[in-house]
């Protein structure tokens, strides 16, 4: 896996992203990799690690590069959800256990994107767009559900809630993340840098122009490091029952779906690691924590640029 790192100056924290493509036939795959380079990371000195918008068991590509995905009732559609609903993460379970001893074992902060599936209870058949922060004793920090699945997605996941809905305290400080085009609701921006962010996971599937636009306004809004995260995905990986007959999505299996595009943003909206593409690549980092401190000077959206005599916010957290 290649590694790409931007160094600073020595009163510095080291950031790491694992831009990766997961193993979509194997969870246990894609957690060993996943393993493999929060150590690698850890040897190169970060002390936190970020993964793409549902990382495991992987983003569902197929459900915008399939054209036939969405015939009504639908056999095959029918069988590719179900593996991928089979495949999805339960928290607490196995999955979240392996996660939290990867942490634990590279002594980082770990944010993943997973799809969550639900044991019991009401809503039990209903799959979630979900971000977990893992702190570097391998506790459980948050766990955030994605509010609005957008356009496509909505046919593989529910709507989420409040709860998670903030940045917590880590080992690193406070550190927060929202998952895709969260990052164009405007009230969803403003709960988390009310929250108080150092650092900021941007996941996406892909770090396209328009996700680079949203992740860099939200460095400067917020006055905060944006870690910007995509993964890799291949035209092979896409379900061959969900393809047209004559399509050549095989024979060019190598060609990706999913281009990455992970990068590292200042709080004045600067690149601090400039985005990579078209590659799996273990992107590493030094930040300067009291960048925050300076750009906080001309803008605060929590603080003096807030105006609270005029404008009321409240999250309903229930």
């Amino acid at each position: 896996m290649t590694q790409q790192k931007t160094e600073r100056g020595s009163d510095s924290l080291t950031v790491a992203i694992a831009q990766l493509k997961p193993e979509t036939s194997s969870t246990s795959k894609t957690l060993d990799k996943l393993a493999d380079a929060a150590a690698e990371a850890r040897q190169a000195g970060a002390s936190v690690l970020a993964t793409g918008e549902t990382f495991v068991p992987g983003y569902p590509a197929w459900i915008d590069n399939c054209p036939g995905a969405y015939l009504w009732d639908s056999e095959p559609t029918k069988a590719v959800f179900a593996h991928y609903r089979q495949q999805s993460v339960e928290v607490p379970g196995p999955v979240t256990d392996r996660l939290a001893a990867i942490a634990r074992d590279a002594r980082l902060v770990l944010i993943v994107g997973i799809s969550e599936r639900v044991r019991s209870g009401p809503g039990n058949r209903t799959l979630y767009n979900t971000l977990l922060t893992f702190d570097a004793d391998g506790r459980l920090a948050n766990h955030h559900r994605k509010l609005v699945p957008t356009y496509t997605e909505r046919t593989i996941w529910g709507p989420g809630d409040a709860r998670g809905l903030r940045a917590v305290d880590t080992e690193i400080g406070r550190v927060g993340g929202l998952v895709c085009w969260e990052h164009w609701m405007p009230l969803a921006r403003q709960a988390l840098h009310d929250s108080g962010e150092l650092v900021h996971a941007a996941v996406w599937p892909t770090v396209h122009d328009n996700h680079q636009l949203a992740s860099r306004h939200y460095a400067l809004e917020g006055r905060c490091f944006v870690l910007a995260v995509g993964q890799i995905g291949c035209k092979k990986d896409l379900p061959a029952d969900l393809l047209p007959a004559d399509s050549n999505s095989h024979s060019d299996g190598d060609s990706l779906t999913l281009r990455g595009g992970s990068a590292v943003i200042a709080p004045d909206g600067s690149y601090v690691a400039e985005p990579v593409y078209d590659q799996e690549a273990l992107i590493v980092a030094e930040i300067d924590p009291s960048a925050v401190d300076r750009e906080a000077m001309t803008l605060d959206v929590s603080g003096h640029y807030s105006r609270p005599d005029i404008f009321r916010f409240k999250i309903q957290r229930d």
